[in-house]
């Protein structure tokens, strides 16, 4: 049940503890794909865990807006700090709680909101009367043994895939779900002025903090090899491993350690 189609009378009758919070951001992927790139992707991704999961669960609205100054400097990208984002998910948290959707798994489509959702969701599950765990889509899905592995898959380039952005990865899921907003009349010049890799890294340590010192466009990877096929797949692979973990939360024993 998605509340933003439902009535309150149809989330009062919900029979369920299990909740998704969807998050994503607001911000440049390269002048191909739209701003809302992260946000559609985690949306999508909800979605799909929704339609394989054999139970009932919420689906809450998307936060739209994460932890993205790191692409300030490119037109349209909007950004708020880790408190402020931490402080909204957590008390978005609190309010699914409250009505009893007190298992939340928050997908993520952002890299920036890794950290912080991972501090913010531990807070909750230690001090709130809620159990919360992220879950970032593109970690979840191993390219490598996974995508590789299907019959007659197309090939990707994988090194481009790593720390990618605007990439071939997240350009094939926008491709799978909302084609029309991929500019295929860009994807050249994007390709031409992507990184190979994300940051400036010498010893272990990544030296660039904003994609505009490494990114001409602030594309990385060649988004040409996102194709529809991989995208649908990355839909689909994505929903499987969502569902699983949804699996596990609904039977966790989400006690706190000191009353077991």
């Amino acid at each position: 049940m998605h509340l933003s189609e439902s009535t309150w009378t149809d989330a009062d009758a919900a029979e369920t503890d299990l909740a998704l919070l969807p998050v994503g951001s607001t911000e440049q992927h390269g002048p191909h794909a739209p701003l809302g790139t992260d946000a559609l992707t985690a949306e999508a991704v909800a979605g799909a865990s929704a339609d394989a999961y054999d139970g009932e669960l919420v689906v809450a609205p998307t936060i739209p807006v994460g932890v993205a100054e790191e692409h300030r400097q490119f037109s349209g990208t909007l950004w708020v700090g880790e408190d402020t984002f931490r402080d909204y998910v957590r008390e978005t948290v609190a309010s699914l709680a409250s009505h009893g959707w007190d298992r939340v798994v928050v997908v993520n489509g952002h890299g920036g909101n890794v950290a912080p959702l991972r501090e913010v969701c531990g807070r909750i599950t230690r001090r709130d009367d809620a159990y919360a765990v992220p879950f970032t889509w593109f970690d979840a899905v191993d390219l490598d043994r996974d995508w590789t592995g299907e019959p007659d898959a197309p090939p990707v380039d994988l090194d481009a895939v790593a720390m990618g952005h605007g990439g071939p990865v997240e350009t094939a899921l926008v491709r799978a779900v909302a084609s029309d907003l991929v500019r295929d009349d860009r994807l050249d010049d994007a390709a031409a002025g992507a990184a190979d890799g994300w940051g400036e890294w010498v010893s272990g340590t990544n030296l660039a903090y904003d994609s505009a010192e490494f990114s001409e466009n602030g594309a990385v990877g060649d988004p040409r090899d996102g194709t529809a096929e991989l995208g649908a797949w990355l839909r689909e692979r994505s929903g499987e491993k969502l569902a699983t973990l949804l699996d596990r939360v609904a039977t966790r024993d989400v006690s706190k350690p000191t009353d077991r």
